[in-house]
């Protein structure tokens, strides 16, 4: 129903944030990551602010959860999407890893780091992690281009490789992933910082 909601944010709590906009202040529930990424918008008294949306309707009632950026949104759509991952569920990761931090879990498999989130306990942590993953295996390597950055680089192990993967999880194609990565500086950066400015590239 809302893509995105912009206008003055008006409370900012824990994990609520209120924006007034069109004189009509709607309540959002949002991560620690962009509560966070709101609240230094409100320490440098910028009070307009734009969050992307998602509706969740339930028998019991309507809820709107709010996102920062784009790619939070699509990961928090990835996470509802697995078995036994509710909305709750699926803010409670996000508050507690960005996306970069929770795709390059799942594409190292690395269920533990995913379960450290309230209330994610090992079962859930290792079903997020197995249907997740099995967007890599969707993806071959013959989907990248011949010129791609990961040319001649073996299926697994590198930053590239790793970067690569950790996007697929997000829901990229491997030619877009690759596409995205030609140009950045893999060695100077660190893994997660790759796949944000790869992040930056894809959502333009």
């Amino acid at each position: 129903m809302f893509y995105y909601i912009r206008g003055a944010l008006v409370l900012l709590e824990a994990s609520v944030a209120v924006i007034d906009a069109g004189g009509v202040g709607y309540r959002l529930t949002v991560s620690g990551n962009t509560r966070e990424r709101l609240a230094a918008l409100d320490a440098e008294k910028k009070k307009n602010a734009l969050l992307y949306t998602f509706m969740s309707v339930r028998e019991d009632g309507i809820e709107l959860f709010g996102f920062f950026d784009v790619e939070e949104l699509n990961v928090f759509r990835l996470l509802i999407g697995v078995s036994g991952v509710g909305p709750k569920a699926a803010m409670s990761v996000l508050s507690f890893m960005t996306p970069e931090k929770l795709a390059l879990a799942v594409s190292t498999d690395d269920r533990k780091a995913i379960s450290r989130a309230p209330n994610i306990g090992p079962k859930t942590a290792a079903r997020i992690v197995l249907e997740l993953k099995d967007k890599l295996h969707g993806e071959t390597a013959e989907d990248a281009p011949d010129d791609s950055p990961l040319s001649g680089e073996p299926s697994a192990g590198g930053k590239l490789a790793a970067a690569t993967d950790a996007l697929l999880v997000l829901g990229f194609s491997r030619a877009s992933a690759l596409t995205a990565l030609r140009g950045i500086d893999i060695d100077s950066n660190e893994l997660e910082d790759i796949i944000r400015l790869a992040l930056k590239k894809l959502m333009k």
